[in-house]
């Protein structure tokens, strides 16, 4: 099996992912369209920045949409579990030889920030303003009614090694995709909270940003969220679904923001926090690995992605091909 061992005691303790920050080149349309449409919480604005948290989350932001010249994603987000790990997490960073500097963040106690061997942005804080409950408050229910931030989903040029070194970091693998051919990883999904995943990695020219996800009440909600979408302008960033992954079983959509970043809505997976779970493997040429019905995801899907601020995407080492839509 090509993905290791669990790590079940890793030099430090990463609780969950957290939230993400996007450039965004107009501040306005992207406000219509994540609070709008989709019926995230606005926590704060300015004219240059605006903080988001979805229905069930208590810190203060899940998303940060800040203006600029051109679009992008600055850095993924993920919460530790005390000041402890906090300095375990700048030696384990600092000993890789990767870049280790102390930030200040609104509404963040004090914030590590460093990257993964390919480049991803990475943050690190231990605890984040906390705001009073709203999941109740059933008046601000509207777009898609997310519920909490779920995932991310990023391309890798070798996502066997991001397996590798995530792993290190105390993600544990729930399903996995391999080439047959090469016995190497083409995907594979991890987490830290016990859902399938809090990350991804899917092959292709990366590192950069496929997709992140949000926890929605139920499939009917993603029925509404289209129908909204199809009569309100938003027609065409509707890029792939509804359907039911084979892979999580959840029921998703993916649709597109206005400069182009992929969010991904997404109900009922499975629970994963047993220890010992052995992760699942599919085939990359099983029709029902994408979807559970058999429909195969678009050209967009495998090839776009947001690039990360200031870092330079590498092709994959692994040159097998998905099913691709006609």
């Amino acid at each position: 099996m090509p993905v290791p061992q669990p790590n079940l005691y890793p030099d430090f303790n990463i609780v969950r992912l957290s939230h993400v920050e996007f450039a965004v080149t107009d501040l306005a349309a992207s406000r219509a369209f994540y609070v709008d449409t989709i019926g995230l919480q606005v926590t704060d604005e300015t004219s240059e920045t605006i903080y988001l948290r979805a229905m069930e989350e208590r810190g203060h932001h899940c998303i940060v949409l800040k203006k600029a010249d051109a679009a992008g994603a600055d850095h993924l987000g993920f919460k530790l579990f005390d000041e402890g790990d906090l300095e375990r997490a700048e030696v384990f960073f600092a000993k890789k030889g990767l870049p280790v500097e102390w930030v200040e963040r609104p509404y963040q106690s004090r914030t590590l920030r460093t990257s993964d061997p390919h480049g991803i942005p990475l943050e690190f804080y231990v605890t984040m303003d906390r705001l009073p409950p709203i999941h109740q408050r059933y008046e601000l229910y509207h777009g898609a009614r997310p519920l909490r931030i779920d995932h991310f989903n990023c391309f890798s040029p070798s996502v066997d090694d991001s397996v590798a070194f995530y792993n290190e970091m105390g993600f544990r693998v729930t399903e996995y995709t391999e080439d047959e051919e090469t016995g190497r990883l083409w995907a594979a999904w991890t987490h830290r909270k016990g859902g399938v995943h809090d990350i991804a990695f899917t092959n292709g020219l990366g590192p950069r940003l496929h997709h992140t996800a949000f926890w929605v009440p139920s499939p009917l909600n993603i029925i509404d969220l289209l129908d909204v979408m199809s009569t309100t302008g938003y027609l065409k960033n509707i890029e792939r679904g509804p359907g039911r992954h084979g892979i999580s079983n959840a029921f998703f959509l993916y649709v597109r923001d206005p400069d182009g970043h992929r969010i991904e809505f997404y109900s009922s997976d499975y629970q994963t926090v047993d220890p010992d779970l052995e992760p699942i493997k599919w085939d990359l040429k099983d029709p029902q690995r994408q979807t559970l019905w058999g429909a195969p995801a678009p050209r967009s899907w495998f090839e776009e992605g947001s690039l990360f601020t200031g870092v330079a995407g590498q092709e994959p080492e692994l040159k097998a091909q998905p099913i691709i839509a006609p």
